[in-house]
């Protein structure tokens, strides 16, 4: 619902606010707008910050929980800016089931980072998906963004290795 004449100031005077307003006026403020004003914040910013989550929020009338529960849900949408390299780990039911959770383990202890961290020189991110929605490759990880599926954990655990030192 719209409220007439409803406007909310952006986070601060950053130019690429006028994007993310376009969006949601083309729209009409609808909460209809939601995923496609994430979509322009992260194209936007790099990733999708607390404060944006909240300009959304309220310009579009939506509870917090609701666009949080909505930026979370969907793998797509980055809560952290990230790193040079993104390393997306699937830890839906299936690819747990296969060992996900033995990569997750190599992660912090290789390379001691938690999902959602970024190494301090900002070269790797490490994200975590609930789910990639190709099960059939359980157990599946995204190398910047290329699936690689149907490895055992130490094949993937080495693949790991091997994307790492590519870059050096």
């Amino acid at each position: 619902m719209l409220i007439a004449n409803r406007k909310i100031a952006p986070p601060d005077s950053d130019k690429r606010w006028k994007i993310v307003e376009a969006t949601m006026r083309k729209q009409g403020y609808s909460h209809t707008a939601l995923i496609e004003t994430l979509h322009t914040i992260q194209e936007s910013f790099g990733h999708i910050s607390d404060e944006a989550l909240k300009f959304a929020s309220d310009s579009l009338n939506v509870p917090p929980s609701k666009a949080y529960g909505v930026a979370t849900f969907y793998n797509l949408f980055n809560m952290i800016p990230l790193g040079e390299h993104v390393f997306s780990l699937c830890t839906g039911t299936a690819c747990y089931v296969k060992g996900a959770g033995e990569v997750l383990e190599f992660m912090k202890t290789e390379y001691g980072l938690e999902p959602g961290q970024t190494t301090p020189d900002n070269k790797l991110s490490f994200v975590e998906a609930r789910c990639v929605g190709c099960c059939g490759l359980a157990p599946v990880m995204l190398l910047d963004g290329t699936v690689v599926g149907k490895l055992t954990p130490d094949e993937m655990k080495q693949r790991i290795k091997e994307w790492m030192s590519h870059d050096e």
